[in-house]
């Protein structure tokens, strides 16, 4: 591909991603992995210039642009090497007209910039959500230890027990290791957060909102498979990839249970009042993931933001069904936003009398509310907030 051809490719995709995030679609990196698939000829140079631009638009476009090539143009205005690619050659965008504007450029959509800042978030934090995230794993202690675990190339430690940092891009899914189940990719901030739960050897612990079970696994292996462990979903396809991700990492998960939304207590049932803990890993917005997929800003609204806190509402409460007396609940969101966090658990509290937050330690972290937040620019991780809730 010619450069002025990357520069077409990329406002195609753009012109996919937008139009996929604005009905709730499919993400960047499924639409671009999608696209060079159907184009075997283009090279790992291609690919790889081609998706940096797409994301190097995507996360200099605060608001939803008018179009891919929109997007495009706005980082024209910032680089003359891509202005001048804006030249009508073959396969390339055609020459910037008189009068064509950019798309505008920002953080986030204004009411979402404003609900970042209501949630003591500076210019410095919001820039950092969209910075590139570095790559982690979890060394899996059923099976070795960062101590001694031979690896492609050495890793930083992080402040979790198991935890190494590599570069972005690194392949470790393509390492020995990782096809043994000796390694799993997730991020410090989820580790840290497992390693916090107030759980012990001889528990039963529900995993509520499992998806794939990435932290079911670190559960697992944190506690030596010596604890009962269940994992629920709504999600058909992603419980069903925790089955064989448990083998590989010789994790003991007892019961993997197929929820069905609004039913969820029917397949819940023989567990109900009987967990010493119950972890809430509840669907939301990803603002902690901007990292990651940075069109997420896109995706989000009022309306959406609105469904989701209704959403981890009913699980939360679903949560108290399932925990025994002088049992606990985890709330965790990978969002920063106040809305997701704090004011979940003040809701919680407020319907259920008895019940009382508690603290929980973590290296990383400051208090927010009745819980704590991680950030990427004051702790290195994706933005989390937890919480942990006792019950009466």
């Amino acid at each position: 591909m010619t450069p002025a051809a990357r520069i077409q490719a990329a406002i195609e995709l753009l012109d996919t991603v937008i139009t996929s995030a604005r009905a709730k679609g499919a993400p960047a990196d499924r639409i671009i992995a999608d696209y060079f698939r159907a184009r075997r000829y283009a090279g790992s140079k291609d690919r790889r210039a081609v998706r940096d631009l797409v994301y190097r638009a995507i996360r200099l476009c605060g608001p939803v642009p008018a179009s891919g090539r929109a997007a495009m143009l706005a980082v024209a205005g910032q680089d003359e090497a891509v202005r001048a690619l804006f030249d009508g050659s073959p396969h390339g965008p055609a020459p910037i007209g008189a009068g064509e504007e950019p798309a505008n450029t920002g953080l986030a959509p204004k009411w979402l910039a404003a609900s970042l800042r209501a949630s003591d978030l500076g210019g410095r934090e919001i820039a950092a959500l969209l910075g590139r995230a570095p790559l982690d794993i979890r060394v899996n202690a059923l099976k070795a230890d960062r101590s001694t675990i031979a690896l492609p190339e050495p890793g930083e430690p992080l402040p979790s027990a198991q935890g190494l940092r590599f570069a972005s891009g690194t392949p470790v899914e393509q390492w020995e290791a990782y096809a043994d189940g000796q390694i799993e990719v997730q991020d410090c901030g989820s580790q840290l957060i497992v390693e916090a739960l107030p759980v012990g050897p001889g528990d039963t612990v529900i995993d509520l909102c499992a998806g794939g079970g990435g932290k079911t696994l670190a559960l697992a292996a944190r506690l030596g498979n010596a604890a009962s462990l269940v994992a629920a979903d709504t999600d058909k396809r992603r419980l069903g990839n925790l089955a064989p991700r448990a083998a590989r990492a010789g994790a003991a998960v007892d019961h993997t249970v197929l929820l069905d939304p609004g039913q969820e207590m029917r397949a819940l049932a023989p567990w109900a009042g009987e967990a010493d803990h119950v972890l809430v890993d509840a669907p939301c917005s990803g603002s902690g993931t901007w990292r990651r997929s940075p069109e997420g800003r896109w995706r989000l609204d009022r309306v959406e933001l609105g469904r989701l806190n209704l959403l981890q509402d009913h699980v939360l409460d679903l949560a108290a069904q399932l925990t025994r007396p002088g049992g606990s609940i985890a709330f965790v969101t990978c969002s920063v936003l106040d809305a997701e966090g704090p004011d979940r658990i003040t809701a919680f509290l407020a319907r259920h009398p008895g019940w009382h937050s508690e603290p929980l330690t973590l290296p990383l972290g400051r208090p927010r509310g009745a819980g704590i937040r991680l950030d990427p620019l004051h702790d290195g991780t994706d933005g989390f907030f937890i919480a942990c809730l006792r019950s009466p």
